[in-house]
C-alpha cells in the first residue's frame, strides 16, 4: 500500500465513529470542551477559560490465541489537548543575572493515558503496563462532575493512574462479585528515605460488587505513591487509602455515596473524605447535583467542593451542558468557583 492510500485509511479509521477494524482494533475517543468563567481566589485570577477536559483518542482490541480458550487483550489511550494543543509545563529557573524566567517544557498535543497490554480466559485477566489503579476504578460512576472542575480528585487522595502496575481481575464470582488485585515494584527507586527494589512495594486491592441498579466496592491502597490533598506533611511520599463506595440506579435517578480514610505511610497526616451525589433524569435533561468534604486531622483544615449541572443529550453519545461548581479551602480562606457551558462528543 503506498503512503497516500495508507494516510486515507488511517484517516477514514479515525473519524468514523467506534470502527472496528478487520481483525484489529476499536478505535474511539472523546472530545468535551468548557467555556468557564474562572473566578480563582486561591490563583489571584478572574479568566474567561476555554478548557479540554481529559478529551482522549485511543484504541483497544482483543483477538483469539490458540492456547487454552486464551485471548490477548490491548489498550492504548492518549489525552489530547483540544484547547490549544498544548500539553505544556511551566518550569521556573533563576538566570545568571538573579532574575526568575519562565521556560514551557512542550511535549506536544497527546499525553499518556491507560496503555496496557495482557492475557483474559477463564482463569480471569492480568494486564500490565500504565493504568487505573484498583481504588481509583472503585469509584464507579459516582463522580457527576467527572473530568470536570467538580472532579472529586481535586479534593480527595487515590486518583491515581500507576506507572509499571501488573493486575489481577478475577473471573465474575456469583455473577455479581469481581476481585481486583495490583501490584507496583518500585523499580529501585528511593521512597521515604528507602530503597524500593521489591516485587510489591505499592498494592492497591479492590472487590467490587455490581447487580442491577446496585453497585458496591471496597478498596484499599498500600504504600502507593501518592500524598494528601488536605493533610499532607511533607513526612511521607507514600499513603495507606481505603475507600467504600455505594450507588443506586434507577431509570428516573442515581444516588452515590464515597467515604474513604488516607493516611501518611510514614508520617502523621490523615484525610477523612465523604462524596454524596445525586441525579434526576427527565426525557433529555439530567439535573444533577455533588457536595464532597475532606478534613484533615493533623493540620485541622478542611475543603469542601459543590457542583449543580444539567446536561442535555443530543444524542446517544452526544451532550450539552452548564455547571456550576465552589471549591472552599478553610485554612487558606479561599473560594474557586466556575461556571462553565460545554458540549462532550463520545466516538
Amino acid at each position: 500500500m503506498n503512503k497516500k492510500l495508507l494516510a486515507i485509511a488511517v484517516g477514514a479509521a479515525i473519524t468514523l465513529p467506534s470502527v472496528a477494524l478487520a481483525a484489529g482494533p476499536t478505535v474511539y475517543g472523546k472530545v468535551n470542551l468548557t467555556l468557564e468563567k474562572q473566578d480563582l481566589e486561591s490563583k489571584d485570577v478572574d479568566q474567561i477559560s476555554l478548557d479540554s477536559n481529559d478529551s482522549r483518542l485511543g484504541v483497544k482490541g482483543d483477538f483469539d490465541l490458540d492456547v487454552g480458550g486464551l485471548k490477548a487483550i490491548y489498550q492504548a489511550e492518549f489525552g489530547m489537548f483540544v484547547d490549544d494543543g498544548d500539553n505544556s509545563s511551566t518550569n521556573t529557573f533563576t538566570d545568571n543575572g538573579g532574575d526568575t524566567v519562565d521556560v514551557k517544557d512542550n511535549t506536544g498535543v497527546f499525553s499518556q493515558r491507560n496503555i496496557f497490554g495482557g492475557l483474559t480466559g477463564g482463569f480471569g485477566t492480568v494486564k500490565a503496563g500504565m493504568f487505573d489503579s484498583p481504588t481509583k476504578m472503585a469509584q464507579g460512576k459516582i463522580d457527576q462532575f467527572n473530568d470536570l472542575d467538580g472532579d472529586i480528585k481535586k479534593i480527595l487522595a487515590g486518583e491515581n493512574r500507576v506507572k509499571n502496575i501488573v493486575q489481577y481481575s478475577t473471573p465474575q464470582f456469583a455473577d455479581s462479585i469481581t476481585v481486583n488485585v495490583a501490584i507496583i515494584p518500585g523499580e529501585g527507586a528511593t521512597v521515604d528515605g528507602e530503597v524500593k527494589d521489591g516485587f510489591a512495594d505499592s498494592t492497591s486491592i479492590s472487590a467490587v460488587f455490581e447487580s442491577g441498579d446496585f453497585y458496591a466496592a471496597l478498596a484499599h491502597d498500600s504504600e502507593i505513591v501518592d500524598g494528601l490533598e488536605v493533610d499532607d506533611q511533607g513526612a511521607s511520599a507514600t499513603a495507606d487509602i481505603t475507600r467504600l463506595v455505594g450507588a443506586f440506579k434507577a431509570e428516573a435517578f442515581e444516588v452515590g455515596l464515597l467515604y474513604q480514610i488516607a493516611e501518611e505511610s510514614e508520617g502523621d497526616g490523615k484525610d477523612s473524605s465523604i462524596v454524596a451525589s445525586g441525579a434526576f433524569n427527565i426525557d433529555r435533561i439530567k439535573l444533577k447535583a455533588q457536595y464532597g468534604m475532606t478534613d484533615g486531622d493533623v493540620s485541622d483544615d478542611t475543603w469542601t467542593t459543590t457542583s449543580v449541572g444539567a446536561d442535555y443529550k443530543l444524542a446517544k453519545a452526544s451532550k450539552v451542558f452548564a455547571y456550576y461548581t465552589i471549591l472552599d479551602k478553610d485554612a487558606a480562606d479561599t473560594s474557586d468557583s466556575y461556571f462553565a457551558v460545554g458540549m462532550e462528543h463520545k466516538f
